[in-house]
């Protein structure tokens, strides 16, 4: 499970890096300086949990499954402004959400951002607190800017980048899906019979809209 939240974190860095280069550097930077400041205002916290503290919230079913929600909602964030921004960068309008969800970067990297100083501290025993605290958040604030050109500079392309946010988006949706505690599935599957009715009506309206797009495509186009 440890492995699996660790290439999760892993995968929302770099999902909020890729979102970063979409937009113009001076965001990065605020967003940058915003994560450093999180990191020295919430770093007293962290030195008030301890690792087995750490640990008892990983074992705890109902919080992981709680998170498994938050990451779900936040992959459809990321999956919504895949599909919408597609518009802009093949030449098609920008609708009123691409505008907002510009603006939305992650949450959830915040969460990242304080495990990341909580295992430092951990990782570092006799250090000043205060030292560990300044250092994660001079990497906090510098890594958005570097991994955004970074990225721009690996994948120049617009449409490249995008295809690589949304497979990494539906990663994350998928981690967050699977997420297990103690071999319980988050969003376990209901056992029902087979509904044959449901599925006729559902070939049935298929088989109705897809001849009616077709006649008018047909005498439309």
């Amino acid at each position: 499970m440890e492995i699996i939240l660790q290439v999760l974190m892993l995968f929302i860095i770099a999902n909020c890096a890729l979102k970063l280069s979409f937009r113009k550097w001076w965001y990065s930077v605020v967003f940058g300086l915003i994560c450093g400041a999180f990191v020295i205002y919430t770093y007293p916290f962290a030195t008030q949990q301890s690792k087995t503290q750490l640990v008892d919230y990983l074992a705890n079913r109902d919080v992981m499954q709680d998170m498994a929600v938050l990451i779900t909602l936040e992959a459809a964030l990321w999956l919504a402004y895949c599909f919408l921004i597609s518009k802009r960068i093949f030449g098609g309008n920008s609708s009123r959400w691409t505008k907002v969800l510009d603006w939305y970067v992650s949450l959830l990297v915040f969460p990242v951002l304080f495990d990341v100083v909580s295992q430092t501290i951990y990782a570092m025993p006799g250090t000043s607190f205060t030292a560990i605290a300044w250092i994660v958040a001079a990497c906090s604030a510098l890594a958005p800017p570097l991994l955004r050109f970074l990225f721009r500079l690996i994948m120049p392309e617009d449409d490249f980048r995008l295809e690589v946010h949304f497979l990494m988006s539906l990663f994350v949706c998928i981690l967050g899906l699977i997420t297990t505690v103690n071999g319980n599935v988050t969003y376990a599957a209901v056992v029902e019979p087979v509904n044959y009715m449901a599925i006729l009506y559902s070939v049935a309206l298929f088989t109705v809209m897809f001849a009616g797009g077709y006649v008018w495509n047909r005498f439309k186009w």
